[in-house]
């Protein structure tokens, strides 16, 4: 507790303390802070940001139809198990939720986090992932099912640490994610006020900042979040209580104790029984554009508080296709759409790892932005595939040497060889890790056709000091993505990206004709002397092909010019 001082002459308020320290302020809004957080709400509410009362009901009805199915199950594997009638009467497994629906902070379309706790007879690799997986897949209204038994499952705690005795860990990891929204409720105030922002991390983060505020409202804490977290020294901790200590047994976030801890970049802290770092995953690459944006979201907002700018300035989409000169384009590929569905959801729970191994090869100088968006270029009907793109520059503000070249070929390599270890590979199932420069995106990341960054996106790159595109750029690539084939000779340009393909050497224009054959036409005109012989394994002008025709065109490229 702290006493805040009553200019008046009246005895002291005693202020709750929330958190592992004081309050920055506990200073309650204006009639202008009032009149703004009425606009943000307004403006929500025109977005379609908040959930219909229809779409209320129908979650919680599908809540209702997903615990029948699990009480079921239970006492199905309870009589096979040989118990008597009344202990199969009395079997019984509940449904928890946790995540942004159990705050409340979830959006329209959002997934429902939920955890299923059982007898302990019920194992989890054959009940659990095998007979309650063939029930759901046989249920008619169940879509798109996909079991992820090695999930890295988010933490939680069932309110009291009692129940983590005598289970395992990754037991504890999926209690804790329903600990963790429970306390996430105990020790922020007014937790209501922060219902625009959802998913686990971001909710700590805005949590943090509740306590730091405990009396402000939205159109206060939106301007003071980005405040905060762009001073914020990382990898110093966001916590919202103390880490406990706790006799069971189990490892909590302490980089003086575990060696892997000291490299977390943005340690994001869980408050429930064992405390871990929810944000593990974060790179030195993706920080800085997070720090970036919060930058950016810190600039758009004073220029809100200043009535210069409206909150819809805040909510421009990210146009991240025109923000880089290089990215990397990969391609996932599939025999049909079932298997693109389970071979797809590893391939992007393995990208973090291609973001880490650039970062190591590189010592750091190329700095990668992995994009979280999906691709499908709705041309190509007869393969199921989609793609995913990242972001590629050179580290801002550090000296480089003329003819420098960043060859990562053979870290492409050893990404793939490590993402085909998939134990559920089946034929067809293809990953091809494609560099591409700005004006070679295919057309169909722009759905609506080709958008100028917006007037936000432009005021804001004009100030920043020693944006990537105010330079000449110093990355260029070659035609070499076969670990055997021979480099192209070095043009002007003084930098150069390097990418690998070891199952396909043919050349890039023709994966681009079978998706746009007018796309190669205009190729042509960017670099007229990049000729090179057309693959046939596919007719660039009816694009018919099988995803084995796939398998050699997303290889390599011709050489560009030096501009974007």
């Amino acid at each position: 507790m702290v006493e805040s001082k009553d200019p008046s002459g009246f005895p002291p308020q005693i202020v709750k303390q929330y958190g592992v320290t004081k309050a920055i302020s506990v200073a309650g809004p204006t009639e202008a802070d009032l009149q703004r957080s009425l606009e943000l709400d307004k403006f929500l509410v025109d977005s379609g940001l908040y959930e219909s009362k229809d779409e209320a009901v129908k979650r919680e009805e599908v809540l209702g139809q997903i615990d029948r199915i699990v009480k079921d199950w239970v006492k199905q594997l309870t009589r096979q198990r040989g118990y008597n009638d009344q202990m199969v009467e009395e079997a019984n497994a509940v449904i928890f939720t946790f995540g942004s629906y159990r705050l409340g902070v979830h959006g329209p379309g959002a997934d429902i986090d939920t955890l299923c706790v059982g007898p302990s007879y019920v194992n989890r690799e054959d009940d659990f992932f095998g007979i309650l997986h063939n029930i759901l897949a046989e249920t008619e209204e169940v879509t798109e099912l996909q079991p992820v038994p090695d999930a890295h499952v988010p933490d939680l705690d069932i309110s009291q640490g009692s129940v983590l005795y005598n289970i395992d860990e990754q037991t504890v990891r999926s209690l804790n994610g329903c600990r963790v929204a429970d306390q996430i409720l105990r020790l922020v105030p007014n937790v209501e006020v922060t219902g625009f922002l959802g998913g686990v991390n971001w909710a700590l983060l805005v949590a943090r900042i509740c306590q730091l505020y405990p009396n402000a409202v939205p159109s206060m804490l939106v301007p003071r979040f980005f405040r905060v977290y762009t001073q914020w020294r990382w990898p110093n901790p966001v916590m919202l209580c103390a880490i406990e200590e706790d006799e069971v047994g189990f490892p909590v976030w302490d980089p003086r104790k575990n060696p892997r801890d000291r490299t977390h970049h943005m340690p994001i802290i869980t408050p429930a029984y064992p405390c871990m770092n929810s944000s593990y995953n974060v790179s030195t690459s993706t920080l800085r554009v997070m720090m970036e944006q919060f930058e950016f979201g810190k600039k758009v907002c004073e220029e809100i508080e200043l009535n210069k700018s409206c909150w819809g300035s805040l909510f421009e989409p990210y146009n991240f296709f025109s923000k880089y000169k290089n990215y990397l384009q990969v391609d996932i590929i599939a025999a049909d759409t079932d298997d693109l569905l389970s071979w797809k959801g590893w391939v992007e729970s393995r990208l973090r790892q291609l973001t880490l191994k650039i970062e190591r090869d590189t010592f750091g100088m190329l700095q990668c932005h992995p994009y979280p968006n999906e691709y499908v270029d709705t041309s190509k009907q007869h393969c199921a595939h989609c793609a995913f793109f990242m972001g590629l520059q050179r580290k801002q503000g550090v000296a480089f040497q003329e003819g420098q070249q960043f060859d990562i070929r053979a870290t492409v390599d050893e990404f793939r060889q490590s993402v085909n270890m998939y134990m559920y590979w089946k034929p067809g199932m293809e990953i091809y890790v494609s560099h591409v420069r700005k004006k070679q995106i295919p057309l169909y990341v722009y759905p609506e056709g080709y958008k100028r960054p917006s007037v936000s996106e432009r005021r804001h790159k004009k100030k920043q000091v020693g944006e990537d595109d105010t330079k000449p750029n110093k990355l260029e690539k070659q035609a070499s993505l076969s670990p055997g084939r021979q480099k192209s000779p070095p043009s002007d340009d003084s930098g150069k990206i390097e990418t690998c393909s070891s199952e396909g050497n043919l050349k890039r224009k023709d994966y681009e004709s079978s998706l746009n054959p007018d796309r190669v036409e205009k190729r042509g005109r960017v670099s007229p002397s990049s000729e090179e012989p057309v693959s046939p394994t596919e007719n660039a002008s009816t694009g018919k092909g099988t995803a084995s025709s796939w398998r050699g065109q997303l290889g390599t490229y011709t050489k560009v010019g030096d501009k974007a």
